[in-house]
């Protein structure tokens, strides 16, 4: 299994630097079998069954962007430089593993002023990332990196233009309730209040699991077999009672449909027993063709990158020649790439 085998043309024109207003007003490609239709998302309540269970990832995503200024006591002055920051995780205490740029101007010892209230020091910095310790932790912390971060929008964002104060909103999903993501399970953000109503009225369960997703979802394939590529790891969590409710759906015949990639992963890594589990912890499972499916029957997601770890799961799921006739069916009709894009319904 090759990297190439994951690849195809995409327009630059496709990839969506903003959603679409009002959020379910996105269009979706239902795929369910060896049908294909055109629809939009607010179009779910009509395709869904009585009796099917939404998986939600209720993450929420801190301002993780900061920009700053390190400090060093230098005898000529030149101990002040700009940098950019990205918290990755926690790493113990008042401690956050980071991505910094440029990395090579900051060392141990380092002090890095974000703004007045939020400032820290660099403990240490290995493989291409860097542990600061800030002054603040728990409720203080969080005010002021919310004061002075930027949402993290993805690098394919970034590179057209900055974040801004809409990015805090559009970039949210309006159940995110754990913070700690430093990237948006964005299918997720294609449902407002109004559209859970009606798939409730629908009788379309759901339950919450948490995931929270990490800057690591961007990183490129970078080997050819793509078997041997190592995944990041996300803390997530499963909780008795959501598993139960999955359980209870499969046991009733209803469907299990995880909205977004990282609700899968999670739900997948809780059920290798073949049922769902009560789970907490890290993840670094790394879902391609052949994958034994445990815990879903669908998947809401997004359209992903060439070559991508994405692009790998839902050709898991739908199978490689299905997910290319997929992608060009999209490219075809002018759907909208990547996070802010459109979504795609596939059920095998």
């Amino acid at each position: 299994m090759k990297l190439s085998d994951f690849d195809f043309d995409l327009p630059e024109e496709l990839i969506a630097t903003r959603p679409v207003h009002p959020r379910p007003a996105a269009r979706l490609l239902h795929v369910e079998g060896d049908a294909m239709a055109d629809r939009h998302v607010s179009d779910l309540p009509a395709i869904l069954r009585p009796g099917d269970r939404l998986i939600l990832n209720n993450t929420r995503v801190i301002p993780a962007r900061l920009f700053g200024e390190r400090l060093r006591e230098t005898r000529d002055g030149s101990g002040r430089a700009k940098v950019e920051v990205t918290l990755i995780a926690p790493e113990g205490g008042a401690g956050w593993r980071v991505l910094a740029r440029p990395l090579r101007k900051l060392a141990a010892g380092d002090r890095v002023v974000f703004s007045d209230a939020l400032s820290a020091t660099v403990r240490n910095k290995d493989e291409g990332e860097a542990v600061l310790d800030f002054d603040l932790t728990g409720a203080d912390f969080d005010r002021a990196l919310d004061a002075a971060g930027k949402m993290p929008l993805p690098p394919y964002i970034e590179s057209r233009r900055p974040a801004d104060e809409q990015d805090r909103e559009d970039y949210q999903t309006v159940f995110a309730r754990e913070k700690g993501a430093v990237a948006a399970p964005t299918a997720s953000l294609h449902f407002d209040e109004g559209l859970l109503a009606a798939l409730r009225a629908r009788g379309v369960a759901m339950t919450e699991v948490t995931l929270h997703v990490g800057a690591g979802t961007f990183l490129p394939v970078k080997v050819e077999d793509v078997t041997t590529h190592k995944m990041h790891a996300e803390w997530g969590e499963v909780t008795p009672q959501a598993a139960a409710e999955i359980n209870a759906t499969r046991t009733a015949g209803g469907r299990v449909i995880a909205v977004g990639t990282t609700a899968l992963r999670l739900v997948e890594s809780a059920a290798r027993s073949g049922t769902v589990e009560p789970w907490r912890g890290e993840t670094d499972i790394f879902i391609y063709p052949g994958f034994d499916f445990r815990a879903v029957d669908g998947l809401m997601t997004n359209f992903h990158l060439p070559k991508s770890t994405l692009l790998m799961l839902v050709s898991a799921l739908m199978g490689v020649e299905r997910m290319r006739a997929v992608y060009a069916h999209a490219v075809a009709a002018r759907y909208r790439f990547f996070s802010y894009g459109d979504a795609s319904l596939l059920i095998p």
